[in-house]
């Protein structure tokens, strides 16, 4: 590309003016409260998809003419520095993406949750588009819309069916495990007759051996008979 394609080129590029005159820092700001990109990120990623070639973006080129193609930015950059600057956009492209899925499929949010932060990821996607100059179709851009919203609602009733399942198999997992079915116990009809099957004690028939031996002789004790009247020694007071 010459030196007069080239001129053409930048004066055919009508991109970002709606923020003509805003200085590197506020665009900065402004996209870090709506999105993970810098204002040099979001500027060369829109650069190397409107100057795509067969053999890809053209570099050199806008590396070269980056004040002249967008307002906010004030140096120009090496091919290198706008290769690592769209290197790092597709990085962080990659992980909003697997932290929007992961949220959607860990059952987080709900449809309804999910179908509101659809709707506010639109918005400022919108925004963006109006703000950096790039229109899309209106059908176009519904279809795009209507893709993204049947996937995302695909992805959270199966995300509802896995977590109910897990649920379902941890709950079953803690609970006791049921009683098993034993026999009835015979109900006896006459607990008279009942016999233990304890052994009985049996009685000591034994008796004691005395030895005679040792036993304790006992001194005879004689008769007595009853004092009479008149034999009585003591005599009563006179």
């Amino acid at each position: 590309m010459d030196d007069t394609s080239e001129q053409q080129e930048i004066n055919k590029y009508k991109k970002f003016k709606k923020v003509d005159g805003a200085t590197y820092w506020k665009v900065n700001q402004f996209l870090r409260k709506r999105t993970y990109i810098t204002a040099r990120e979001w500027a060369l990623a829109r650069l190397c998809t409107d100057f795509r070639t067969s053999g890809g973006a053209e570099m050199t080129f806008i590396g070269r003419h980056l004040p002249e193609l967008v307002p906010f930015m004030e140096d120009t950059y090496t091919p290198q520095a706008v290769n690592q600057a769209r290197n790092s956009f597709k990085r962080k492209v990659r992980k909003a993406s697997a932290t929007f899925f992961y949220g959607a499929m860990c059952g987080f949010f709900t449809t309804d949750e999910l179908d509101d932060l659809l709707f506010e990821a639109s918005e400022v996607s919108r925004f963006l588009l109006e703000v950096e100059g790039t229109t899309l179709d209106i059908d176009e851009e519904i279809d795009i819309e209507d893709r993204i919203t049947k996937v995302m609602r695909s992805v959270g009733e199966a995300a509802k069916t896995v977590l109910k399942a897990r649920n379902e198999e941890r709950a079953a997992e803690q609970s006791p495990p049921e009683a098993t079915d034993l026999p009835e116990p015979v109900q006896e009809e006459n607990p008279q007759n009942h016999t233990s099957s304890l052994p009985e004690p049996i009685p000591d028939e034994s008796r004691i051996q005395e030895d005679p031996g040792s036993m304790i002789p006992v001194a005879p004790m004689h008769e007595i008979s009853p004092v009479s009247k008149d034999q009585n020694t003591e005599r009563d007071p006179q």
